[in-house]
């Protein structure tokens, strides 16, 4: 286990966590099983054209969903590799995205997360991804967005200063061609202002909260209940980033997609450059 990780696990009876702890803890047990794979031979599981698991994914699935459930019994779950169970229509349902960045952990590129995230309802209020390699902890209750680093918390600050853009280039773009995620880091007026990267893992949300990332954008439909994204949009809306739709429109009015920026000049210029290639 890497004690940067592990040093700030709640103690005493795991039924008495808070929600955040609770998700910090179960997605660190989840990171400690994609440390010990890593660089193993590992079995993989198709599951579409261009899409796999492997063993890893399945491990730290149920690495994390051992920690909720013996913690918070009565509440459902939907897991990356499992699916859902529990109640179906529950009010509190655990998402679970054991190793976001597969193909990234399967090439042996220390780029992914464990996302493990709280839907209460229509709303995220607790949400923990984790860099299993970083040694980072990213969390929020719903209020806060902390970077815990060496068994100290710190606020989340986002910050537009870097220029950098991750720009999700995995399909499907249910968008294009009204959207053109090749084409966006291309659109007249991107270069002057961004730099485009692309880290191929909603990583780049946690990086968008704590500023080392000035946005992130993806193709896609509604992601609010989203094992992949659901966590990394929690975080950047208790960190106070700007977060809609590819459109511009608040998520629940959007037609689907993701623009999450540090700041409020920085979504209206990625906006604007997305409608801007909707018009071309």
């Amino acid at each position: 286990m890497d004690d940067r990780l592990d040093r700030a696990r709640p103690a005493g009876d795991a039924a008495a966590w808070s929600d955040a702890q609770l998700a910090v803890t179960a997605a660190l047990a989840g990171a400690a099983v994609l440390r010990e794979l890593y660089g193993t031979s590992l079995r993989r599981y198709e599951k579409s054209a261009g899409d796999f698991a492997t063993t890893a994914d399945v491990e730290a699935e149920r690495a994390v969903l051992a920690v909720l459930r013996a913690a918070r019994p009565g509440d459902a779950v939907t897991a990356e590799e499992s699916g859902a169970g529990g109640t179906a229509g529950a009010r509190r349902r655990w998402l679970v995205d054991p190793l976001c960045g597969t193909l990234n952990y399967a090439a042996r590129t220390a780029l992914t997360a464990v996302n493990v995230a709280l839907r209460t309802g229509d709303a995220t209020t607790a949400a923990a991804v984790v860099d299993p390699f970083a040694g980072e902890v990213f969390w929020t209750d719903g209020v806060r967005a902390v970077l815990r680093r060496d068994g100290a918390d710190e606020e989340a600050a986002p910050a537009p200063g870097t220029g950098l853009v991750d720009v999700n280039l995995d399909p499907p773009f249910p968008h294009h061609p009204a959207y053109d995620a090749a084409g966006l880091p291309a659109a007249p007026g991107f270069a002057p202002r961004f730099r485009p990267r692309v880290l191929s893992t909603t990583l780049a949300l946690a990086w968008v909260a704590a500023g080392r990332r000035a946005a992130y954008v993806t193709d896609g439909g509604d992601l609010r209940a989203s094992v992949h994204f659901a966590a990394g949009i929690a975080l950047c809306g208790a960190a106070g980033c700007v977060v809609t739709g590819i459109d511009g429109r608040p998520l629940d009015d959007s037609a689907g997609g993701l623009i999450a920026a540090a700041d409020g000049d920085t979504h209206a210029a990625l906006v604007e450059l997305v409608a801007r290639g909707r018009r071309g």
